[in-house]
């Protein structure tokens, strides 16, 4: 692991800023990534080494880039890469860097994370995909102004719907579309139940995934991927699984995941045949995360990641739904979240001719459809469609 001193904090109470770019740090020091990552707001699972090991499996290693200020882990990122022919390194680096609120000096740190991503993008990898999380605002345009430029290439959706937890049930409940506003009173007549499932229920999410995939036309993630992100996750409360039944029976399950305060929506799975299509056990387990999440204190439920014709009228101030939405967008919206949008997401592609080709590829149809499937294999490692899954 290398190591260079990048800045040092000339005002009063701005400590000096030491950078360490490796793939395989001290194991105390992610640990306290680790810890870093889930204390920060708007921080993803995406960014903590069980995540790494996880996407190690698919063939990706962690390169890490930390900041420290007073020998303490401050900020960093944890970039994801792989060689692909012909290409050479590809990394991304999805709800990153992060950057403890507490820390001192958040615009050295911008610059110096900035610096460094500029340096690997120039000297290590032939493309960086970076998407920043919520509120970095800052180090998006750090990036920009440092020779990256925006990008489409969707490493990570690019804004949500969510929840706010602090609210009442009352109040979480009055937000939602009058269709949904009474169902709580009637799953338990109906025979809905929900309850939190485990890692045997693990091959159920993915019967259930099939049933979605069918419906919504993509493939869905391998049971061995489903079971090793839960293996990886679960244990540590990272991850949860929700299972809806009708009478007893399974027919749809839903898996989210918790960091910074946030819990998100993941992966679900819902079988549409028979009478229980109509019974909306979908947000009969929804509305039993919320009541979940709440009662372990999180701040934030995010439903899930939305296509941009929803996001962009939503924050246009649209209300309700449409009915050209797609159907995923229109459930989540129904429960009357807020919507948000993530800083701009930056790329930086080198050489000058593996450039021109990777635009050139993007102006007809047969490349664009090229760089959504590698892209897809970025976000989760497969042809599924997680976006759509949700």
């Amino acid at each position: 692991m290398s190591s260079r001193l990048v800045g040092v904090g000339t005002e009063r109470g701005k400590a000096t800023i030491s950078i360490m770019v490796g793939r395989e740090p001290d194991p105390s020091m992610l640990r306290s990534w680790d810890r870093l990552v889930d204390s920060t707001p708007g921080s993803d699972v995406t960014q903590l080494t069980a995540w790494a090991r996880l996407r190690g499996r698919m063939g990706f290693a962690p390169l890490y880039l930390l900041a420290f200020q007073a020998g303490e882990v401050v900020a960093g990122a944890q970039i994801m890469h792989r060689h692909v022919p012909v290409l050479g390194s590809v990394g991304y680096l999805p709800y990153g860097p992060v950057i403890s609120p507490a820390a001192a000096d958040r615009h050295g740190l911008c610059r110096a994370l900035g610096s460094n991503l500029a340096s690997l993008g120039r000297h290590r990898l032939r493309m960086l995909f970076v998407q920043p999380p919520e509120g970095a605002d800052d180090l998006s345009g750090e990036l920009l102004r440092r020779g990256f430029r925006t990008s489409s290439a969707g490493i990570a959706p690019a804004g949500s719907v969510r929840i706010d937890l602090t609210a009442t049930e009352d109040e979480i409940r009055r937000r939602f579309a009058r269709r949904l506003r009474s169902w709580p009173n009637k799953w338990a007549a109906r025979g809905v139940t929900v309850r939190l499932g485990d890692s045997q229920d693990v091959a159920l999410l993915a019967g259930l995934m099939t049933h979605s995939a069918r419906h919504q036309d993509y493939q869905p993630l391998s049971l061995d991927y489903l079971e090793a992100m839960y293996s990886e996750l679960a244990p540590s409360g990272q991850a949860a699984l929700f299972v809806g039944e009708v009478h007893g029976e399974p027919v749809a399950a839903d898996l989210v995941t918790r960091c910074g305060a946030m819990v998100r929506g993941r992966l679900a799975g819902f079988d549409r045949t028979g009478q229980t299509a109509n019974l909306s056990v979908p947000a009969a387990i929804r509305w039993e995360i919320i009541r979940w999440a709440k009662a372990r204190e999180y701040k934030w439920y995010d439903l899930g990641g939305l296509h941009d014709e929803t996001l962009r009228a939503l924050l246009a101030g649209q209300d309700g739904h449409s009915d050209s939405w797609p159907s995923a967008d229109q459930a989540k919206v129904a429960f009357g979240g807020s919507p948000y949008r993530y800083p701009s997401a930056v790329e930086m592609i080198n050489p000058a001719p593996v450039r021109a080709a990777y635009d050139l590829s993007r102006r007809w149809a047969g490349g664009r459809r090229l760089v959504a499937r590698a892209t897809r294999r970025f976000r989760d490692s497969s042809p599924a469609r997680q976006h759509a899954a949700r």
